[in-house]
């Protein structure tokens, strides 16, 4: 997803990022760029070593006021200590992870209490009509698009993690330019909406 409209959801989203830094689907690094000074070290996360190369040649040619360091590895089973990250943020990623509810569970765990997870993404429409089209064409998207569910529903699978009986629950915090932050497992959730 690098099509220009989407820089500046992209900008919104990672400038907020800070400290130590999870993305989760790094791909071929396209958002390292984003990240403003407040990013202290990043740490980019994707099953694909093809995409990791890509992300590895990103980052030789050019040059980022932070340490980038690459894991190959499933967001279902985040390679980190517990409670070691400031943020973890996900672009356009959580329609592919194939059990998302064990990523999101592993985000949290790797959250210092503090931290906050940040995301923009797509999901299930509210429109009856656009819902009903995206049913019909998600069994052939996800074979054609890196496994892209168009009808997942995201913003209820966050918020199901957040209220799973192990967590501290959800609780509405402020809303300012579009981005949505929210207390979850207890770190703070931004969702780009």
């Amino acid at each position: 997803m690098r099509q220009g409209n989407l820089a500046t959801y992209r900008q919104r989203l990672l400038s907020a990022a800070e400290g130590r830094i999870l993305e989760i689907g790094v791909g071929s690094g396209h958002n390292f760029r984003y990240y403003s000074e407040r990013a202290n070290h990043v740490i980019g996360l994707d099953p694909s070593p093809k995409l990791l190369s890509m992300a590895r040649e990103t980052i030789r040619s050019q040059a980022f006021p932070f340490p980038v360091e690459l894991l190959q590895a499933s967001a279902e089973a985040i390679p980190l200590r517990s409670g070691s990250l400031d943020t973890v943020v996900t672009t356009w990623t959580l329609c592919t992870i194939p059990n998302v509810t064990s990523a999101l569970a592993e985000m949290c765990r790797v959250l210092k209490p503090d931290g906050r997870f940040l995301f923009v993404e797509h999901g299930l429409s509210p429109d009856p009509a656009v819902r009903r089209w995206q049913d019909r064409l998600t069994p052939i998207w996800k074979r054609i698009s890196g496994g892209c569910h168009l009808n997942r529903a995201i913003s209820q699978l966050v918020q199901d993690a957040a209220h799973r009986p192990d967590r501290n629950g959800l609780h509405e915090g402020s809303k300012a330019n579009n981005v949505y932050v929210r207390r979850l497992c207890p770190s703070r959730i931004a969702a780009m909406i």
